[in-house]
């Protein structure tokens, strides 16, 4: 019995490409990137063969966590410009036959908005279930505690206290992002209305920032107590709650139907294949694709994102075969993707930014995201092997919340001692966000290009040989090597967009090297990708008669074998 035929859709043929927008280029000197900035690279965007973009948050905010605390969804944050710009960036856009996709935050929003302030403002006020309020409890010696245990995202209770209405307000992230009360059906329509704004000006579909934790369980029960912490994950209680399937499946019939949009679900702390499938699988109607997020934790330990866990090509392995043979289940849809603004650069964590393996490691990572089934998602500076801030910067050049916040909880615990931080440093050089935000590297110029100003955060000083300026005039560069991968991809679409996937065992391959092949449904053409995810040589048994080269990055087809130099990819194609 043939297999089914995958339905063709845009955006499971995109290539999309984050911007961070404080980061990409400034063009008034502030030292912060800008929409127009953004508008002046367009060609150069195109050029890359992507076709779409997507923003991280561009909203009103007071940047308590980098804009994803919205003060005005129908406002732009001043230093980036205004709405005008942002129309003229979407019709620059659709003029280039290119999309844009937006971040949206509605999970919560900033204790500056509107909404926020007037659902504060008093008990009685219309808006004040528009938030989650709950009066506090009190131990018995009478003092003030939360409501519940649970522990921010970010360190600390998820509780904020309102003196002057003597309640709690949920803030899963920082007291100053309180979560949005999703119960409220008049809350839920003004959202809807947010949303259809953007989508009537253009927008081509949006990234919904921790989509999954807008359900919390009704009674908001204490997490388990698994440690001598006074606060306690209660991620149990506020992820994937009872409603959350509703309130997805409302959106999309009352808002997105009416548009021909890509939408992509950031889903935290739920990586299972059944729970996964509930929001992708076509005949649920809810959204295209999701980002699970285990592929950039690979190297999280059990306790924390910041416990040290090496990586090793083992876990690549294996969420890569979850997913890309588990999508085809349910016809489901994938994303594909190593980086975000919320990790540390993956050439960095999964390959090399050795100068001797640098390039070829960033080439071996761009054949990985290329030659998989779902929509590839890169990020800015990743077409030219961006890397994270060397061991040389000190605490010092890191500034983001998270990272900061659990570095100096770390400290107080250890008495304030900074020599015993070295293994907290180690692990904020590999993950800390600030790696994913560090300035787009355009040329060799002061500050790489990136502002005439004082630029809001470090740049990383490897950009004098780093940069887009010497990779245009380098036909082996990085930035050369994405171009071809991403033509390949589109010329290629029926095997390495829509192809079935089937894993090699690591038997034949040996434990460092991931190989799979890919094959379209209709005419049977196979292609067989190599990837050597160490700095040793590996050699590999495959089948070879009747394939030719297509792809070959440091690597050598002799006979029957392949031989990979390190961090090496091969790819193969029957005629």
């Amino acid at each position: 019995m043939a297999a089914p035929t995958i339905e063709k859709r845009w955006w499971k043929e995109a290539v999309v490409y984050q911007i961070y927008p404080a980061s990409f280029l400034d063009t008034n000197g502030d030292g912060f990137g800008d929409i127009p900035g953004i508008t002046n690279k367009v060609p150069y965007i195109k050029s890359l063969g992507v076709d779409t973009i997507w923003l991280s948050p561009i909203f009103a905010s007071p940047q308590k966590d980098m804009g994803y605390d919205v003060a005005d969804y129908r406002s732009i944050h001043a230093p980036y410009g205004t709405i005008e710009d942002v129309q003229t960036l979407i019709d620059q856009l659709h003029t280039n036959n290119m999309r844009i996709l937006m971040d949206l935050v509605v999970n919560h929003t900033s204790d500056q908005h509107a909404w926020f302030k007037e659902s504060r403002s008093s008990k009685a006020n219309p808006k004040r279930d528009w938030y989650i309020w709950r009066d506090p409890k009190f131990d018995e010696a009478g003092n003030r505690k939360e409501p519940n245990n649970w522990k921010s995202i970010f360190g600390g209770s998820a509780w904020a206290f309102d003196e002057p209405t003597g309640q709690y307000y949920l803030a899963l992230f920082l007291p100053s992002q309180p979560d949005l009360n999703w119960e409220s059906s008049a809350m839920r329509e003004a959202t809807h209305d947010d949303m259809r704004f953007w989508l009537d000006r253009g927008v081509d579909g949006f990234r919904i920032d921790s989509m999954n934790l807008m359900s919390k369980h009704p009674d908001l029960p204490d997490g388990k107590i698994v440690n001598d912490e006074p606060y306690q994950s209660g991620a149990e209680f506020f992820a994937s709650g009872p409603k959350m399937h509703d309130y997805i499946r409302e959106i999309r019939t009352k808002v997105l139907d009416n548009y021909d949009v890509m939408t992509v679900g950031e889903l935290g702390f739920t990586k299972d294949e059944h729970s996964v499938s509930q929001y992708v699988a076509k005949d649920r109607h809810e959204l295209n694709m999701l980002f699970t997020g285990d592929i950039v934790d690979m190297d999280h330990g059990a306790s924390g994102k910041y416990e040290r866990n090496d990586f090793h090509p083992r876990r690549i392995r294996e969420i890569t075969n979850l997913w890309q043979t588990a999508m085809p289940k349910f016809d489901g849809w994938n994303t594909v993707y190593l980086d975000n603004h919320d990790s540390g650069r993956s050439v960095s964590r999964y390959a090399s930014d050795a100068p001797e393996h640098r390039a070829t490691a960033a080439k071996m990572l761009a054949t990985y995201l290329t030659t998989l089934s779902g929509t590839p998602f890169m990020l800015a500076g990743q077409e030219i092997g961006m890397a994270n801030l060397g061991t040389e910067y000190g605490v010092d050049a890191y500034i983001d919340v998270e990272g900061r916040n659990y570095y100096n909880e770390v400290l107080q615990a250890r008495g304030g001692d900074e020599s015993k931080m070295g293994d907290v440093l180690r692990e904020l050089q590999l993950k800390s966000r600030d790696h994913g935000r560090l300035p787009m590297q355009w040329n060799n110029s002061p500050n790489a290009g990136f502002t005439t100003g004082q630029p809001w955060m470090t740049v990383n000083k490897d950009y004098v040989d780093w940069n887009v300026a010497s990779q245009m005039e380098d036909s082996n560069s990085v930035m050369e090597y994405w171009k071809q991968m991403i033509a390949l991809r589109k010329k290629l679409a029926d095997v390495f967009v829509y192809g079935s996937y089937t894993p090699l065992p690591e038997s034949d391959t040996g434990e460092m090297v991931l190989g799979y092949e890919r094959t379209c449904k209709e005419t049977g053409q196979r292609a067989v990708v190599l990837l050597n995810f160490s700095d040793r040589e590996s050699k590999v048994s495959v089948e070879t008669d009747g394939m030719r080269l297509l792809v070959a990055n440091l690597a050598a087809v002799l006979g029957d074998h392949v031989e990979l130099r390190p961090f090496g990819s091969v790819v193969l194609l029957t005629a």
